[in-house]
């Protein structure tokens, strides 16, 4: 899928994966730079200073994810935290990852070129800084991509989760990009933001990426409620068939 997706013929793309110089989400970026790969792909990363990027630490160790995190001491015992940080395989991809030489000299932002890409996938991050960092950088010039004879985008792009937010600020979008979500995605994040409530009481909007204003009713700024309000018909936000990659 992800072949036929980047590349009308099946041949390889080259990606380019922009990210922030902290707070990643290591399951969103070393998840897909290790399927991508596998396909045969080459993927590329980019970073404001050219230097490598640092994923989220709790999500890497789950230390501080657990209500006995503030207290002196304590935080080196991970309990509950080991539930909520990314799962074992998304942690040996990671441990692949930050050793990958692509990944140890990326170039930097006001250096990348889009049309010498054949696809950008954006990932998120549970911080707001990450998918800001991410916004500012794909609103630079030289991040449009040039539509091609057909009139569509020269670059096909991918989103994962927040970061759908700062594709929404780039224009030309592609039909066939992917915009599909899973349409128990808002359940899943105000799950997520309860939980955050409880485990790390001291840090509450931990996994709240945006957060409402006042006035704006609850889930307002959740990614499936952003999304659809940037999308020129809410009915083209497409649900995913519940343990497939088909959509409905």
């Amino acid at each position: 899928m992800a072949r036929s997706f980047l590349t009308q013929d099946g041949s390889v793309a080259v990606v380019l994966i922009p990210l922030p110089a902290q707070d990643f989400d290591p399951t969103e970026v070393a998840v897909s730079w290790k399927v991508l790969s596998s396909l045969g792909h080459e993927v590329r990363f980019a970073t404001p200073a050219a230097t490598p990027a640092e994923g989220d630490a709790l999500m890497v160790t789950g230390r501080g994810l657990d209500p006995w995190s503030p207290v002196p001491g304590l935080a080196r015992f991970v309990g509950i935290g080991r539930l909520l940080a990314a799962d074992g395989r998304a942690r040996a991809a990671y441990d692949e990852l930050v050793s990958a030489p692509a990944f140890v000299h990326p170039v930097g932002w006001d250096d990348v070129r889009l049309d010498t890409f054949d696809g950008l996938l954006l990932p998120g991050g549970h911080r707001a800084r990450a998918c800001a960092a991410i916004s500012r950088a794909t609103c630079s010039e030289n991040w449009s991509s040039p539509p091609s004879p057909t009139g569509a985008p020269s670059v096909r792009s991918a989103t994962v989760c927040c970061s759908r937010l700062a594709a929404r600020t780039r224009r030309p979008v592609d039909p066939s990009s992917s915009q599909a979500d899973d349409g128990a995605h808002l359940v899943l994040e105000q799950r997520a933001w309860r939980v955050g409530r409880l485990t790390r009481f001291w840090d509450p909007g931990y996994y709240r990426t945006y957060e409402e204003e006042a006035g704006q009713p609850a889930g307002y700024m959740s990614v499936e409620q952003e999304v659809t309000r940037a999308l020129e018909r809410p009915e083209d936000f497409l649900d995913v068939v519940p343990g497939t990659l088909m959509r409905q």
